[in-house]
């Protein structure tokens, strides 16, 4: 074994230990010139002698030395380094590679032509081509086959054969055609119409094919149940909401509440009481469903029970109770559009010279101007009148009549029938008027009173063969099942 001594380690082990060398296998005093000198030192033994401060004085030279070459401390000498290459030269060099072929070929570049690359003198079509058009609104038909490829000739030609199954001013805006067109034989031509097939109405499908070279118009009639919807349910918290989770659309719902609130408020209807709505709907055997308008409105509160169906009668379309009573209008609608310039009482009449009592009043306006009734009425008298020119009576219900005098042309005959609204003549001068203007009377029973006085209330009421019918429909509506 070895034991340390002051300058290395010797042999332990008796009288018969060999001694090393000093320094452990370094040189000894008879190796050369500087045989003494001994640059690593062990800087563990003899701390503070002269040996020991030259080996530290090594040891800092050569962490000094390898601090100053170390690479970090300088910046690297730049080498010839190829530029970065932009997006659009990584695709070329990726399009002539076989990197393509596993990137789907999405840069869509293709390799340069080379000798072997011989131009085609016409580049090869597809021999059909299937697409789909929608009619816009106010489009024309044969525009929008034009638009898809089809030649304007052919596309006239297809429109006057689809013109007689259906109006073409009845398919709707946003129609789909589904159009295959075919193989030509040059392409500074258009494609011919192979086939053309489209919804043209809910109950119709319209197809056009090429036969033998000839275009050929087949009909396709879809089945339609025309059965009505009918949802019912209680109001509870709100009628709407229920009704619309109960099935109903939402613009029936509107027309339902509208309906019902010519009759009663609505808000005075209770949480226990039953709506019941019955509405237009067309199920095609295809799947499709289109609901219409509100057909039905009923509602039942208690003992009280409200039955109103609409029914069209002198060209007005109303809800009727299940009485035929129908919904009360109040009030008159200006006769026309001008300004008053002459009110009801006495005053001096112009013409005549005289005070004397003015039955009506007087609207200025343009001659021509549209005369309306203001209310419904039968004409009594349609024709001239002495002082009041062209002149029109009306009899209204309650004893109630108008007078329209001056009038430069009457629109209307004794004994007919008019609506609120409608136009009965034209402004006029005739008869003792001083110019164009309205003299508008209204008569209680016979005798002239202040228009402004007047407020008239009318009700339709269904009688006869009228209202016959009205109840034959609301019974067979309301044998339609609950849905």
């Amino acid at each position: 074994m070895y034991r340390p001594d002051d300058h290395g380690f010797t042999l332990g082990g008796g009288s018969a230990a060999v001694a090393l060398a000093p320094g452990f296998g370094r040189r000894g005093p008879a190796d050369g010139r500087f045989a003494d000198l001994d640059l690593v030192v062990d800087l563990g033994a003899r701390i503070g002698s002269k040996e020991w401060w030259r080996g530290l004085g090594t040891l800092a030279g050569l962490c000094g030395a390898a601090l100053v070459l170390a690479p970090g401390l300088y910046r690297p000498i730049p080498g010839a380094t190829p530029a970065i290459a932009t997006t659009d030269q990584w695709d070329q060099v990726r399009a002539q590679s076989i990197a393509p072929l596993a990137y789907g070929a999405d840069s869509g570049r293709h390799m340069a032509a080379t000798d072997l690359v011989r131009p085609l003198s016409e580049a090869p079509e597809r021999p059909m081509l299937e697409l789909s058009a929608a009619v816009g609104e106010g489009d024309s038909f044969a525009r929008v086959l034009e638009r898809a490829g089809v030649a304007a000739a052919e596309a006239e030609q297809v429109a006057g054969m689809i013109a007689s199954a259906v109006p073409l001013g009845d398919l709707a805006a946003g129609t789909r055609l589904d159009i295959r067109l075919g193989r030509r034989a040059n392409k500074h031509m258009a494609r011919p119409l192979d086939a053309l097939a489209f919804r043209a109405r809910f109950d119709l499908r319209l197809e056009v094919t090429r036969v033998d070279g000839a275009l050929q118009l087949t009909r396709q009639p879809i089945r339609v149940d025309y059965t009505p919807l009918r949802v019912t349910g209680e109001v509870g918290d709100s009628l709407y909401r229920a009704a619309r989770a109960a099935g109903a659309p939402a613009r029936a719902v509107e027309a339902y509440l509208r309906a019902i609130g010519s009759k009663m408020s609505v808000g005075a209807i209770g949480s226990d009481a039953r709506f019941d709505l019955i509405i237009e709907q067309k199920r095609a055997e295809t799947g499709e469903v289109e609901t219409g308008n509100l057909l039905y409105a009923g509602l039942a509160q208690g003992r009280r029970k409200l039955q109103l169906l609409q029914w069209s009668i002198g060209g007005r379309t109303e809800w009727y109770d299940a009485a035929g009573v129908g919904e009360k209008r109040a009030g008159l609608t200006r006769p026309v559009t001008g300004h008053l310039t002459s009110s009801f009482g006495m005053r001096f009449h112009p013409l005549l010279g005289y005070s004397r009592l003015h039955k009506g009043v007087d609207f200025g306006a343009p001659t021509g101007t549209p005369i309306y009734a203001v209310t419904d009425g039968v004409v009594t008298f349609a024709g001239r009148h002495g002082g009041h020119g062209n002149f029109v009576e009306l009899r209204h219900g309650g004893n109630m009549g108008t007078g329209y005098a001056h009038m430069s042309r009457i629109a209307v005959r004794s004994g007919q029938h008019v609506r609120q609204g409608q136009v009965i003549g034209y402004v006029g001068s005739t008869g003792l008027s001083t110019g164009p203007h309205l003299h508008f009377e209204v008569y209680r029973s016979g005798k002239a009173v202040n228009p402004k006085s007047v407020s008239f209330v009318s009700t339709s009421l269904l009688s006869g063969n009228e209202l016959r019918a009205f109840r034959s429909k609301l019974a067979e509506l309301l044998a339609t099942p609950a849905s």
